[in-house]
């Protein structure tokens, strides 16, 4: 199985929205839609969905290896509001490919390239539970 078919299993991200669109060693992308239910009550993009967006590209990225592999700390920040309507793209660069904690950064820009967050997280690599995934 290819690491976008595995993450096609991720149910939260499916639920919301969220779509892995790349994905390659130590490199992902996804895509989200800002619709209705996607909002807050203020009338902009809730964090949580930028957040799981950005989670879901992270995931794939340190996930390409092959490892079974959990995020251990993450962080978010917020520059810029989504609005609905938005399509927002979050871009995963794994920076540290260690065998046991990665590191990766992730941008959320929307369809015009504004920044919208940056989210930064480390993850702990499962050596005995072994992705079967295709190159």
């Amino acid at each position: 199985m290819t690491i976008k078919e595995f993450f096609k299993k991720d149910r939260f991200a499916d639920l919301i929205g969220a779509e892995l669109i790349e994905a390659s060693e130590g490199y992902a992308k996804a895509k989200l839609k800002v619709e209705e239910h996607h909002l807050n009550g203020g009338d902009i993009c809730q964090g949580g969905a930028v957040f799981t967006l950005a989670d879901l590209a992270f995931a794939a990225a340190v996930n390409s290896h092959g490892t079974l592999t959990f995020a251990i700390t993450s962080s978010i920040t917020y520059v810029r509001s989504a609005r609905l309507g938005d399509v927002l793209y979050a871009e995963a660069h794994e920076l540290v490919n260690h065998h046991s904690v990665p590191y990766c950064e992730v941008k959320v820009t929307d369809e015009s390239g504004n920044l919208i967050a940056i989210f930064t997280g480390s993850g702990y690599r499962k050596k005995a539970i072994q992705l079967d995934l295709e190159a």
